[in-house]
């Protein structure tokens, strides 16, 4: 059999092919199948053990005679043991779900802390630097909308603008020998320089945890029937804004 996709043959955009994060959440959602599946799982076995009765009543009336009843009744409640072990699984699913979302909280929070932290080298930097030359009042906004409790909008718009802080106001030191050499400038710069790196790390670390989420919600049967009756939907994971995209495309050296 040939290959789906050929390498070899396959067409190809020679233009590229740039992609995009769909800022889309979509419902998980299940149809009669999963229904007629519970159904199954809870009825099958009581209505065969019902059909059945007569016969399995004189087979222990042959061998047991005066037991019959309760070997019925025992068989009867035994045809419930696939729905009881569907039900456990469904409440292990639960609290699954209920504990992974936990996780995603904690793992955004993490990215929270971590642009806290660049927020403050921002405000420190920026004070020191407005001690020897005239800032850019665009940088002083910035500065001060963060001080003000901006860190509570989205964070990426959050990141967005603190990148476009320190890309105006880094220049700035460079175009001044004595703040370069400023030692406490300098370690700011090694700060957030590290803290970039911690950032995109826990951003990887977010994304991984919601293609968990978002692989677990469509797990048929149990966990996706879960997650149906709870009105879950997928997650967004993180996306860059267009101006960083657009930065990267643009020749550093």
């Amino acid at each position: 059999m040939a290959n789906e996709l050929d390498e070899k043959t396959g067409p190809v955009n020679e233009k590229g092919h740039d992609i995009n994060v769909i800022d889309k959440q979509l419902p998980v959602k299940v149809g009669f199948g999963s229904l007629l599946f519970e159904i199954c799982v809870w009825g099958i076995c009581p209505v065969l053990v019902l059909i059945s009765a007569p016969m399995i009543k004189s087979l222990i009336a042959e061998s047991q005679p005066g037991t019959e009843i309760l070997y019925l009744v025992l068989a009867f409640i035994l045809s419930f043991l696939p729905g009881l072990i569907y039900l456990f699984k469904k409440i292990n699913a639960r609290n699954y779900f209920r504990q992974l979302q936990q996780k995603l909280q904690a793992d955004a929070s993490n990215i929270d802390n971590y642009l806290e932290q660049r927020v403050r080298i921002l405000q420190n930097v920026a004070a020191l630097v407005s001690k020897a030359t005239e800032l850019d009042k665009e940088v002083m906004t910035t500065v001060a909308a963060l001080r003000g409790g901006g860190k509570n909008i989205e964070r990426n718009a959050v990141a967005s603008q603190i990148d476009g802080a320190f890309n105006r106001l880094f220049p700035q030191v460079e175009a001044y020998p004595e703040l370069k050499a400023h030692a406490a400038i300098a370690d700011a710069m090694q700060q957030n320089a590290y803290l970039q790196k911690e950032i995109t790390a826990a951003r990887t670390v977010y994304n991984d945890t919601v293609m968990q989420w978002n692989t677990d919600i469509y797990e048929w049967p149990v966990k996706m029937i879960v997650a149906a009756r709870a009105g879950y939907t997928s997650r967004i994971p993180f996306t860059a804004s267009a101006e960083v995209k657009q930065s990267a495309n643009q020749v550093f050296f």
